[in-house]
């Protein structure tokens, strides 16, 4: 497969660098009343990373969008330099919260995203304290999903499957990590989390077929 610059050198690790200060150096953009909100924090940050992820990219990226559906896939898109397609989807998380399990992506749609060699899935995961109303962004990551290390990951039962962030706090990436191999361990995570659901189902069933009896 076609392996992107950006990904595959060092280029993304000053990327996050740069994401970080940018958002460090804007003037406070909280009210109290917004301070309070995590879903209004996050939409924020979202907001400034957005107007400036195109001029951090500079020359490694063209076609830049960030004209996105809530529910859609990315938050954020270009393509690098070499043609492949790379969307962004953009994580923030609180680090005072004690716990969080953002979704990312269904595997379904993975899969088959995942399908042509020149498309990349990216997570952008900045995490921030609130003090009053000034925000201090602490930690930003930005990695293709195939850098997240399993052990940071989880699936959960919506649809044919979520992939979801098992814990914010917590974000373990393997440098240079091989699509294939990532790819393949997904495999085997699908494959023995569908049996778990079919007798989760089947136990279902019993139980309401119980309640018909009951009621008839």
């Amino acid at each position: 497969m076609s392996r992107s610059k950006i990904f595959y050198t060092d280029a993304y690790k000053e990327i996050e660098k740069a994401i970080m200060k940018r958002l460090n150096e804007q003037e406070d953009f909280l009210s109290v009343a917004t301070a309070g909100s995590t879903r209004a924090v996050g939409d924020a940050i979202q907001a400034i990373v957005a107007s400036n992820f195109a001029e951090i990219l500079g020359p490694l990226g063209t076609d830049y969008s960030s004209d996105f559906a809530r529910r859609a896939m990315a938050d954020l898109a270009f393509s690098d330099s070499d043609g492949l397609y790379c969307v962004v989807d953009v994580k923030t998380h609180r680090v005072e919260t004690a716990f969080s399990m953002p979704n990312l992506i269904s595997v379904k749609r993975l899969a088959t995203f995942y399908e042509d060699d020149k498309n990349v899935f990216a997570v952008l995961l900045v995490k921030y304290v609130v003090n009053g109303t000034k925000t201090d962004v602490q930690e930003v990551r930005f990695a293709p999903i195939e850098f997240l290390d399993w052990s940071c990951l989880t699936v959960g039962a919506l649809g044919w499957g979520q992939i979801q962030i098992a814990n914010a706090n917590t974000i373990t990436i393997r440098d240079k990590y091989s699509r294939k191999k990532w790819m393949l361990e997904l495999c085997d995570a699908m494959l023995s989390f569908y049996p778990k659901e079919v007798l989760k189902i089947e136990k279902r069933v019993a139980r309401f077929e119980k309640v018909k009896e009951f009621w008839s």
